[in-house]
């Protein structure tokens, strides 16, 4: 079976290689632009931790109808990547258009903020996880850092996110319309423009073990590919067919978001963003700097099947997904962001000659590695040689397949391909030709037949690094009172209402604080924590009140300032 399973992994490995090279080839592939109207409809359905294991990348194990049909009536993006092989880090990533180590959020995780308020509980688990010493804390941007969301409400935009946030912060009050489970749509006005996120947990790396009992969405004794640096004994290849099931059925609860979709009228005035978070969820995936924690599948469907059937292999980062949201909904991005529009009014007309990538702490684990990665070829730099390449993540534990890992290295069973993870220390410099060694298991640092392409990575690395001044080399602690002054949050100040004749504005002290808004009748209850975000003066007639609140990304948000209008 071993040498059967190696072969038909070989087999879709080279499909998924001729796929990607043919759009990723040495001369450039065209700029995929589409004509739209200016304010589309935005939907974002966002997988979990998942690497291109769908037949439309290569991979022909489990069939994917709604994906497939989304791949065929839209473009297919081959050199998509997260910036962090991990999600509060790379969510962090998305909601700013920022890299996580520029803004000092890579360390998975700061604090409890899955969503809302921490409670007691969390804060003590979020400690019990943290390297000794440490505090939950959030990240603090810089004061012109929103998150991109707001941008899009003061376009007009109805944004809903159903409903994870987890951004290495908490969200800021003014962020979304509607963040729960029961966030969609449908609750907007009549005929507003919308940007909606619907998340898929299901093919999470814990639905691995959370769902180990469950039955299959595909046969139990399915033939399945197992990559070389994982076992393929019967307990990895019972948690390699949960996960090829556990694709099969967020591609079912996609669909069902899609025929919500359609059956509203919206297809054909809506784009449609199929992605997920980061790499796959197994073993040497998530929270590795190889492909398999950081290239990710990515599909766009666009208004009457522009471009369908298209590929491209643009190299794309996370970080260019808040610009080009913004530019397909005809705001121009801004210039604060480290990313660019790939389409859209404002796209960019110089494609990226590299993707940049981080990985600090996980868990109790800290280490310091960076990665630069062009087409082909992948430089990771180890700023630890001296750590092991293998950090121990007590949650990842729960896998089956990970105490495998375990069972075979006390054995010393491990293959050459296995063993690899499992080094006391690392070299201080990897380099992989990712279209001849896909798995990333041939370290070419070494060999002078690549000299020149090592130092041309290596310097960009550094060039990426000292440009961003990497907040995350720096000791955690140091960090932190850097972000929170004597271990504790700053607080945001409370806003100030301003009235002249038949005009209100407000301001607030805290610089990059943003500020919301409600204006009721006299003495009425807010009727929900929906605040309108504050960018002008506005008017407004007969006797009002109006409820405010400020808050900056990091700090603690105001206390709420209610006046009557004069």
């Amino acid at each position: 079976m071993k040498s059967y399973l190696l072969l038909f992994w070989a087999i879709i490995t080279g499909l998924s290689c001729s796929v990607q090279r043919g759009n990723v080839a040495e001369k450039s592939v065209p700029a995929l632009n589409p004509s739209l109207d200016s304010r589309p409809n935005i939907l974002w359905l966002v997988a979990e931790d998942l690497s291109p294991y769908l037949p439309m990348f290569g991979d022909s194990t489990v069939e994917t109808p709604n994906l497939s049909w989304l791949a065929s009536e839209g473009v297919c993006y081959d050199n998509f990547f997260s910036p962090a092989p991990v999600c509060a880090p790379a969510r962090a990533a998305i909601a700013t258009g920022m890299y996580p180590n520029r803004i000092g959020a890579d360390h998975m995780r700061t604090g409890p903020w899955f969503m809302g308020k921490p409670t007691p509980q969390m804060l003590a688990m979020a400690s019990e996880n943290s390297p000794e010493g440490l505090i939950a804390y959030e990240a603090v941007p810089p004061p012109d850092v929103r998150m991109m969301s707001e941008y899009l409400r003061m376009a007009g935009y109805y944004c809903t996110n159903n409903a994870k946030e987890d951004y290495q912060f908490l969200k800021t009050e003014t962020a979304w319309d509607e963040s729960s489970p029961k966030a969609h749509w449908r609750n907007r006005a009549e005929g507003q423009p919308f940007f909606a996120v619907f998340n898929f947990m299901v093919t999470h790396e814990s639905q691995i073990w959370a769902k180990a009992k469950d039955s299959l969405w595909i046969p139990e004794d399915m033939e399945v590919p197992v990559p070389p640096y994982l076992p393929d004994t019967e307990v990895g290849l019972k948690d390699m067919r949960r996960m090829y099931s556990n694709i099969k059925e967020m591609d079912f609860q996609v669909g069902k978001i899609l025929q919500q979709l359609k059956d509203d009228g919206l297809l054909e005035n809506t784009v449609i963003f199929w992605y997920s978070d980061h790499g796959g969820p197994l073993p040497r995936q998530k929270r590795l700097l190889y492909d398999s924690g950081l290239k990710v599948p990515m599909i766009i469907r666009f208004p009457e099947k522009q471009l369908a059937g298209q590929r491209d292999g643009r190299l794309i980062s996370f970080i260019d997904l808040a610009p080009t949201v913004m530019s397909l909904s005809g705001i121009e991005p801004k210039a604060h962001f480290d990313g660019q529009a790939f389409l859209g009014k404002y796209m960019s007309n110089k494609e990226r000659q590299y993707i940049f990538a981080c990985a600090d702490r996980f868990g109790p684990t800290t280490d310091n590695n960076r990665a630069a990665r062009d087409k082909r070829f992948k430089y990771i730099k180890y700023y630890h040689p001296e750590k092991p390449m293998f950090l121990y993540v007590p949650y990842r534990d729960q896998m089956a397949i990970m105490q495998e890992l375990y069972r075979l290295q006390d054995e010393n069973k491990l293959t050459e391909a296995q063993a690899q993870w499992f080094r006391p220390t690392k070299p201080a410099e990897e380099l992989f030709d990712t279209q001849a060694d896909p798995h990333e298991l041939r370290n070419l640092a070494n060999d002078p037949a690549y000299a020149k392409k090592l130092k041309e990575l290596r310097e960009a690395c550094l060039d990426w690094v000292k440009a961003i001044d990497d907040k995350n080399l720096k000791p955690e602690e140091d960090l932190i009172r850097e972000f929170w002054p004597n271990m504790e949050q700053p607080a945001t100040q409370p806003p100030v209402v301003h009235f002249t004749k038949n005009e209100i504005s407000i301001s607030c002290a805290t610089p990059g604080a943003s500020i919301g808004y409600q204006v009721l009748e006299p003495g009425q209850e807010a009727p929900s924590n929906r605040w309108m975000v504050y960018d002008k003066p506005f008017k407004t007639t007969g006797k009002k009140e109006i409820l405010v609140i400020a808050h900056r990304i990091g700090y603690s948000p105001s206390e709420q300032v209610r006046q009557l209008i004069p």
